[in-house]
């Protein structure tokens, strides 16, 4: 790893972030027990636009990427700009924690931690904001919209963001249950999955239940579908070569007594390798075209490429590690392998270098450890002041300024 100047101390800046825990933390709780989904983020947005105007930062805009809010801490003189980015849209699961500031609107939840990314962000821009301006280059705050699945980084890069702020680099982060407390993790070059959606529609032919010779049954032909799916990650892939293919969504049929005449499949491809991502629509249609074709049945199948890998870069990686060295102390942050979980930040490191890390948030204690996406998901909000700590030593080593004023 090249050498990478750092500029705080991890008693200093660690100790200053959690000066703010109370405050953060309350607005973490009160995101939490009013969570938007993705381009519904008003009330959330408000909140974060009004912040960053009562900090005095230039160039606060709302509605890009039609529901999400930049501000821009400028620095004393010209040099590069960092983004930091939070997301801020929740998911619709019903919250079933018994916690005092649980969802308060049936259905929806922040089951993703977002709410935590957007009050760590926060966060963040107060801690740097009481700091000074940097010597040179500036800070964005990136409030992004709708990160779940309808690509809210994608709607902030075509409305300008990028360029409108002249963004060099990216960072940004995400709650981990698996990780303890306190912990960091990152991955170098390809970091996580490229998350591509299918659906599928099994034509047969509905009749009697009680005749099954006179119908064709698509009930029947999708089992023999999903079994044969699976072979493509089995024995159609290099098994060095990661590939997920789920179904997560079955639905035919209308009465036990009746052969259903179609069923849809609703599911997810998650790959690695870009190569093999361009092959998957071909693998999957001729398993499906074989299947349907042997038992007299018909299908429409439909694949979308959604997001694309995140890749990070090694020299921000190198000095995201350096600066975890210092800000929690040797070894606090390790290297991990990827996930084949989807992000949209791989929006941004398609333009420019970037780098995503995990933040620990799991703690035994506090019943914290449930996974991304569970109803009983919550976090350790000790981590709460590493988040800042960590985005904002960032930001100032990335700029290579000297401590501010």
């Amino acid at each position: 790893m090249d050498h990478v100047p750092v500029l705080y101390r991890s008693s200093e800046i660690l100790a200053k972030a959690s000066l703010l825990k109370e405050e953060v933390s309350s607005w973490r709780r009160d995101f939490h027990q009013h969570p938007e989904l993705g381009f519904e983020e008003v009330r959330t947005s408000d909140i974060v636009a009004r912040h960053l105007e009562q900090l005095g930062l230039e160039g606060v805009q709302r509605g890009i990427g039609r529901t999400g809010v930049v501000g821009l801490l400028r620095g004393r003189q010209p040099g590069p700009t960092i983004g930091l980015r939070a997301d801020m849209d929740a998911l619709p699961i019903q919250d079933q924690k018994g916690a005092e500031y649980s969802s308060r609107v049936p259905g929806k939840m922040h089951a993703c931690g977002h709410d935590a990314h957007t009050s760590i962000l926060m966060g963040a821009a107060k801690f740097l904001s009481q700091q000074g301006r940097p010597e040179r280059g500036n800070i964005a705050f990136v409030f992004q919209p709708a990160e779940e699945g309808l690509g809210g980084a994608r709607e902030m890069i075509k409305d300008g963001l990028l360029t409108a702020y002249r963004i060099d680099a990216m960072a940004g982060l995400h709650v981990f249950p698996g990780i303890p407390t306190g912990q960091v993790t990152a991955v170098r070059g390809v970091s996580c999955a490229a998350a591509d959606r299918i659906r599928i529609n099994i034509i047969g032919r509905g009749g009697h239940a009680a005749h099954p010779h006179q119908a064709i049954d698509s009930v029947a032909v999708t089992a023999e579908v999903l079994s044969a799916l699976q072979h493509i990650a089995s024995r159609q892939v290099n098994p060095l070569d990661p590939v997920v293919i789920t179904i997560g969504k079955i639905q035919g049929g209308s009465a036990s007594n009746v052969i259903a005449p179609e069923v849809e499949l609703l599911g997810t491809v998650r790959t690695l390798n870009p190569a093999l991502r361009e092959q998957m629509p071909g693998k999957l249609e001729t398993v499906i075209k074989g299947v349907t074709t042997a038992l007299g049945a018909s299908y429409e199948f439909d694949y979308h490429f959604g997001y694309p890998s995140i890749v990070n870069d090694d020299r921000m990686v190198d000095r995201l590690l350096a600066t975890s060295d210092q800000v929690l102390g040797e070894g606090k942050c390790q290297l991990a392998a990827p996930s084949m979980g989807g992000e949209d930040f791989s929006y941004y490191t398609e333009h420019v270098p970037g780098v995503f890390f995990r933040l620990g948030t799991g703690n035994p204690e506090k019943q914290t450890q449930y996974p991304l996406h569970h109803p009983l998901f919550d976090l350790d909000e000790d981590a709460l002041p590493v988040g800042i700590a960590m985005l904002s030593a960032l930001a100032l080593n990335y700029l290579g300024v000297g401590r501010p004023d």
